[in-house]
């Protein structure tokens, strides 16, 4: 993360107040530290749901014990403080303050009441979400990445636990610890080769050319590759290539292997006649579309098939949009900017405020309980408090 920002002077020392940071206070005093919510970093940082006092809302709160952090972790700290100040857009979660309390690090964000797009799949939507829930969770992720690529940045950690749901809808991508700049002596460089630092658990997601570490190197159109693969997670409720060894995943993704979503299309009628199971499916890889069949549109389930999750169609604009962010080829990889024109997208009608809430019944954004119980209330804070325990956060990057 050190060259990722070589040019760059930034320090962890308390950081000047700025519109982009929000007008919470700099001043741990401020915040109640509720709950444990989440640990990481080698377990030097402890994630906090707290309560802002000026206001009461929900706060999450990363704190990172700076006495015990190596050189190498300061300067990977160092760079994700450099972009949150870069970066202001709508689409990537917002450092709200940034300070030093004593001897830790306290970066605050907003506290997303949905969790991420992966713990609504573990917690509620085994088998996928709907094919309009996923458009318009892609659409968020595509805005943000148009916007990291734009200012010259890589941001090699796009899964489904770095996409974030607001209780009003808005999508957020995180996860920039990750991230790596093109810019090199104030020229932006074709290619980067450097491998992300701490990624063992992002390899299922990474492209076949930032796994090769070849002298071809890799660019932004890594991350419409993993994004290819985000769109599998979402609609098929598991991760591709998760049950291989990681040296088998490299050998499929260096040899073109490709996943797809898992429907009617894509797998043999002989298995959907089977008991529900994901049985060869397991790894998300298909042999293609499979002969005949009507397709049903938003990934609802056919009627013939109702016993196995995966007797839906999704439409052949989702398989077409999955397709080409998974070329082996990056060449062949549309930009960012490109894919949000695509017919893919045409079926969002509506804002993400009004449409997801609704798409996402019967689920409810965690902080809906405010509404029914007093913010200091104990019965409230136990129920905010076992819900979190559902979710998956100790993977979230806050």
């Amino acid at each position: 993360m050190t060259q990722a920002h070589e040019d760059s002077q930034e320090s962890l020392s308390p950081l000047p107040h700025r519109d982009t940071m929000g007008s919470f206070l700099r001043d741990n005093n401020a915040y109640e530290l509720r709950s444990v919510i989440g640990r990481g970093l080698e377990d030097l940082m402890t994630v906090n749901l707290a309560r802002y006092k000026p206001t009461g809302e929900y706060v999450a709160i990363r704190r990172i014990d700076l006495d015990s952090c190596t050189n190498d972790m300061v300067n990977y700290l160092q760079g994700e403080l450099h972009v949150s100040k870069l970066f202001h857009h709508p689409c990537i979660l917002p450092h709200k303050s940034v300070f030093i309390a004593e001897n830790e690090l306290w970066v605050i964000t907003p506290f997303v009441a949905y969790g991420s797009a992966r713990d609504l799949i573990s917690t509620h939507f085994t088998d996928g979400l709907s094919e309009q829930t996923i458009a318009y969770i892609l659409l968020g992720v595509l805005r943000a990445l148009e916007y990291i690529h734009q200012m010259g940045y890589v941001h090699r950690s796009v899964k489904a636990s770095h996409i974030l749901i607001s209780a009003d809808g808005q999508v957020y991508l995180s996860g920039l610890r990750s991230i790596f700049s093109l810019i090199r002596h104030g020229q932006r460089a074709r290619v980067v080769h450097d491998f992300p630092q701490y990624s063992v658990k992002v390899l299922p997601w990474l492209s076949p050319e930032v796994l090769q570490q070849n002298l071809q190197g890799y660019d932004f159109r890594s991350d419409i590759y993993s994004l290819g693969i985000t769109a599998c997670e979402l609609a098929n409720g598991h991760v591709p290539f998760t049950d291989m060894p990681a040296t088998q995943m490299l050998l499929e993704k260096l040899n073109g292997t490709v996943p797809c979503l898992l429907d009617t299309t894509t797998i043999p009628p002989e298995e959907l006649s089977m008991k529900p199971s994901r049985s060869g499916a397991d790894s998300g890889i298909c042999e293609g579309p499979s002969a005949g069949g009507a397709r049903h549109t938003n990934g609802e389930p056919s009627s013939s098939s109702r016993g196995n999750p995966y007797s839906r169609t999704f439409s052949s604009h989702f398989h077409a949009f999955v397709e080409l962010c998974l070329q082996r080829d990056p060449e062949k990889r549309p930009s960012a900017s490109s894919l949000i024109g695509h017919s893919f997208f045409k079926q969002i009608k509506r804002r993400p405020s009004e449409a997801l809430p609704e798409l996402l019944r019967p689920v409810s954004p965690i902080s809906s309980l405010d509404c029914m119980q007093p913010q200091d209330s104990p019965t409230g804070l136990a129920s905010l408090e076992s819900d979190l325990s559902k979710l998956d956060v100790d993977d979230w990057d806050f």
